[in-house]
């Protein structure tokens, strides 16, 4: 199949998973993963209305957003180290993944000296694996106030990657979770935290019943992901 009919058909999929949970198709935001995958498949996708897309890696966007379309618009969602911070703010509209404070200060000092304000959203290891990054639940809660009280970044809402499961449905308890933290966070912040990023190819539909606002679709929209190094040539 091709793009343009992957699309359709994940486009169809979230509108009927908005109507089973009440709610209106526009509350939620297709975000197309493109690591691994080329310029001239984000061109593809642009062509065809597609318009907001998430890197991994720092370095792999660096090379490929400047030959993508320029109408695009671009999230950071992979672990994002301390010494790539400047990058990530020259290049990107927000950052996903804050799992620390000290990376929030960091992102907030580089955005001072790029004179803007950097909306981003909070990870949240939300099960507690030690494979993945992000903040324990209890840890954002103490740090919450902190996070928000920084001066150039907008704290937009949270993230988070449940277990890997075959069954959709596992994926649930993840899900309500990451929303019934996001409220907590709210409270102690005294703002509203618009956005829920969670929700993949294989679960998205129950992430969006979940609250989701940004789903993350790769594979499911772009196919198999080509090695690295084909990427650019």
């Amino acid at each position: 199949m091709s793009f343009a009919d992957n699309l359709a058909a994940i486009q169809r999929r979230i509108s009927q998973a908005c109507t089973s949970a009440g709610r209106d198709e526009r509350s939620v935001m297709l975000l197309a993963v493109t690591k691994a995958h080329s310029p001239e498949a984000v061109r593809e996708a642009v062509d065809i209305g597609q318009l907001f897309f998430g890197e991994n890696k720092v370095q792999e966007a660096k090379a490929k957003i400047p030959l993508c379309p320029a109408r695009a618009r671009w999230h950071f969602i992979g672990h994002l180290q301390s010494n790539k911070v400047r990058d990530a703010v020259e290049i990107f509209e927000m950052i996903q993944s804050v799992d620390s404070l000290g990376l929030a200060r960091e992102i907030s000092k580089r955005s001072e000296q790029a004179a803007r304000t950097m909306p981003v959203l909070v990870e949240v290891n939300i099960a507690g694996e030690g494979s993945k990054f992000g903040y324990k639940p209890e840890q954002l809660a103490a740090e919450m106030k902190q996070l928000a009280s920084l001066p150039r970044i907008a704290i937009e809402g949270l993230m988070a990657v449940p277990p890997f499961a075959i069954e959709p449905e596992k994926s649930r308890a993840y899900f309500r979770r990451l929303r019934e933290l996001k409220s907590r966070c709210e409270q102690i912040c005294g703002a509203p935290l618009p956005h829920l990023s969670m929700g993949m190819s294989g679960d998205f539909e129950i992430a969006i019943e979940e609250g989701a606002t940004i789903v993350r679709i790769g594979t499911a929209l772009f196919g198999p992901r080509k090695a690295v190094s084909q990427v650019m040539e």
